[in-house]
């Protein structure tokens, strides 16, 4: 528990505050940190009292001969989760030394105790992305997850339900942003952790689509106002555990196939574009060069932002920052093209199929 790193640590902050030297001695006495370089790896008389004691040591100059090679000062065992393991001793007038001897004690044990929690953080946390990935295979091992589970303290009961949260600014660190989310659905209703620097997973469990649907949008909020740019792809609710990877890839198609510009994307609002997706590359060329092939940029766009706007002149007008006769325009300009009608639903499906069947390419 007390490592060179956390010790050396602790020397820097307290030596800097209190204008002394520190010495850092784990649990056989061996200096592993000290304001004084040259003392590291020396074995300390006065520590090894402590160890063998349990009680402080006071070394004044008048009997510092007794102790080979230590100086004058005070020296305090170092107490984690009732055990000794190690001394710190802080050279200098221990009358002058004694009144913030235990503060500096005090001080180091907390800085200890910070470090422990951080540690069991890290390792709870490693422990939830070993379970997620483990529920991706083919072949799920359940008594592998089953153990870490219980590690975790946490019980995965159906309905699940994947979500799969893209950033492209990251204020907090890490454990930061997974507590946050963690908090707001709730630790014991979901399994959050990093696929990649830039991408979570929300695994949800025993939660409805209403209850799961006001977690994501607090969510949401939340995180916008930590100033967060985010995109959330979700996946279908499924009843068995074998039907989270699906949930999981369908997340994952979900945040690839929505809309950029909105925060939150489900399967079942793309899964017309996932089923184009599966026709081969040739066939889906010709078709939308064959619909598309001799509209402009701006005029594919204006489709683009027309079936955005549910077919509604007005809102797309709007949204383009254009007069409606400038749309209304273009809209017949796009019917002389292609010969199909973007205000006729017929027409307009075969025009959004193509714009579909094209945005991949138009979006790399």
């Amino acid at each position: 528990m007390l490592t060179q790193e956390i010790a050396m640590e602790i020397v820097k902050q307290t030596t800097n505050r209190l204008n002394r030297n520190i010495n850092i001695m784990d649990d056989k006495g061996i200096i592993i940190a000290s304001g004084n370089h040259e003392r590291i790896d020396q074995l300390h008389l006065g520590a090894m009292e402590v160890l063998k004691t349990g009680k402080p040591l006071i070394i004044p100059e008048n009997d510092r001969h007794q102790w080979v090679g230590v100086l004058p000062g005070i020296n305090l065992p170092i107490n984690f989760q009732n055990v000794i393991i190690g001394v710190i001793g802080i050279t200098g007038d221990p009358t002058e030394l004694l009144e913030f001897g235990e503060l500096v004690k005090m001080i180091t044990e907390m800085m200890l105790h910070q470090a422990f929690m951080a540690e069991q953080l890290e390792w709870k946390q490693h422990l939830k992305e070993l379970v997620f990935e483990d529920l991706l295979k083919e072949d799920i091992n359940q008594h592998s997850i089953d153990q870490r589970l219980e590690l975790i303290g946490m019980k995965l009961e159906p309905p699940y339900q994947v979500g799969v949260m893209e950033m492209k600014l990251n204020p907090l660190n890490k454990n930061e942003l997974i507590q946050m989310t963690e908090t707001v659905f709730g630790s014991q209703y979901a399994l959050v952790g990093f696929l990649s620097v830039n991408r979570i997973f929300i695994l949800t469990t025993a939660l409805s689509g209403n209850n799961i649907d006001k977690r994501l949008d607090s969510a949401i909020k939340q995180l916008k106002a930590k100033d967060f740019v985010i995109r959330i792809g979700l996946g279908s609710i499924v009843d068995k555990e074998s039907s989270i990877v699906h949930s999981f890839r369908e997340a994952e198609t979900a945040l690839l196939l929505g809309e950029a510009t909105q925060a939150l994307s489900r399967y079942t609002d793309v899964e017309t574009k996932a089923l184009l997706e599966r026709i081969d590359e040739r066939t889906k060329q010709q078709f939308q060069e064959r619909i598309l092939g001799n509209l402009s940029e701006k005029l594919i766009e204006t489709l683009h932002q027309f079936f955005l706007s549910n077919l509604n002149i007005g809102e797309c007008a709007k949204r383009m920052f254009i007069h409606r006769n400038s749309l209304i325009y273009r809209l017949k300009k796009i019917k002389e093209i292609t010969g199909y009608n973007p205000q006729v639903l017929h027409d307009a499906i075969t025009l959004q199929l193509a714009i579909w069947v094209s945005q991949p390419k138009r979006r790399s």
